[in-house]
């Protein structure tokens, strides 16, 4: 068997650790660092610590504080920008999903000036780039371990950027900075850190023994957490495993890619301003569902993982797929897509778009055609 695994090469993790930033900065010699993150996390007050752990240390800051959710090129471009005037010399990404994969592309793109259409695909990216923490506030992109960043084009499509040289230097996890997360959004983030998990383990072409092994690790903290989170939103020790679970699920995805649950979700994410996790959430069950006639037996050696209440028993995966519906009932999140405004007259639409996903498509252990997907779609209505 021929295995291919990368990784961010540095990880520091635990309860207040976002105090080690200042040390990191000085082993990557960062004396000027931009901070890319949105106004959520200025407004809590979030990113005012973290300027002032800083600046007690003589570490001067700017902060880009406008990336939006399913971030457009222009933010890229706008922080770029911010970071030349102030002469920055490194990157700190603070946030979700959305500024972590803002605070890559920042990374990149303030040294080599190309054409962001030259860069959307796999393995397109040449030179270096300026060093890169990646500071995660929640519990479910994995983003701070993946060398991936995903951005909106002005079609209303998302492409990626996926190349080994988008890893951070440094990824820094404190799950105290989570603890201010309201319980839609940990409930979001937490389906998307399962989806991670469960579609490296089962991914078509690159599945290995350790992404296999980070996802079943990754599912075993989620499915175990998860609704404590959401329900004791102040537990620190579910925190911490969630954040946790999360980083193993972005350490697996990273190297066993996920498939047609993120291929169909984007085109909801884009066009209706779903939350991410949302939309993998919205079509995850009928994903599972199509892919069963492939993916059963992998299915079910995953199920007790995810759903701790199947642990001890015979599996079918009629079984998985009710637990994982009735985890999505529990956490009072919107079960289908007509509880996000979406019609049967956008279907085609949405389908047509999710088979652009090439990239993703192509790891999915069934062959999804364009009926099929019109297929999910209409069942997830």
């Amino acid at each position: 068997m021929s295995i291919s695994f990368q990784t961010v090469p540095s990880i520091e993790s635990g309860l207040g650790k976002i105090s080690v930033l200042p040390d990191v900065c000085n082993r990557l010699n960062i004396k000027k660092p931009i901070i890319v993150t949105d106004q959520g996390l200025l407004q809590l007050g979030l990113v005012e610590k973290l300027e002032k752990i800083l600046e007690k240390n003589n570490i001067q800051t700017c902060v880009y504080k406008d990336v939006l959710a399913d971030p457009p090129e222009h933010n890229i471009f706008d922080a770029v920008n911010l970071f030349e005037d102030f002469g920055a010399d490194g990157v700190i990404g603070f946030g979700g999903g959305s500024s972590m994969d803002v605070a890559k592309a920042v990374s990149y793109f303030s040294i080599n000036k190309i054409s962001i259409s030259e860069c959307y695909g796999v393995n397109k990216l040449v030179n270096k780039r300026s060093p890169l923490i990646q500071i995660p506030t929640t519990a479910g992109t994995g983003s701070e371990l993946t060398p991936i960043a995903i951005f909106t084009l002005e079609s209303e499509q998302k492409m990626g950027i996926v190349d080994p040289l988008l890893y951070a230097d440094y990824a820094i996890l404190d799950a105290d900075l989570t603890l201010g997360l309201p319980a839609d959004i940990t409930a979001y983030s937490g389906i998307d850190a399962m989806v991670h998990a469960i579609e490296a383990y089962t991914t078509k072409i690159k599945k290995n023994p350790i992404s296999d092994s980070l996802a079943k690790k990754a599912l075993s903290l989620l499915g175990s957490n998860l609704r404590i989170a959401v329900n004791e939103p102040k537990n620190r020790v579910a925190r911490e495993n969630m954040l946790l679970g999360s980083m193993l699920a972005g350490m697996a995805f990273a190297n066993a890619p996920c498939a047609a649950v993120h291929a169909l979700a984007y085109p909801i994410g884009a066009k209706f301003h779903v939350p991410h996790g949302l939309s993998n959430s919205l079509v995850l069950s009928k994903v599972l569902q199509f892919n069963s006639l492939k993916a059963e037996n992998m299915y079910c050696e995953i199920a007790a993982d995810c759903l701790p209440q199947l642990i001890g028993k015979k599996i079918t995966i009629d079984d998985f797929i009710m637990g994982i519906e009735e985890l999505i009932a529990d956490l009072k999140i919107p079960k289908c897509l007509k509880d996000v405004g979406i019609t049967s007259n956008d279907i085609p639409k949405l389908a047509e778009d999710a088979m652009k996903q090439e990239r993703l498509l192509v790891n999915n252990q069934r062959e999804l055609k364009l009926k099929d997907a019109v297929y999910i779609y209409e069942a997830a209505l």
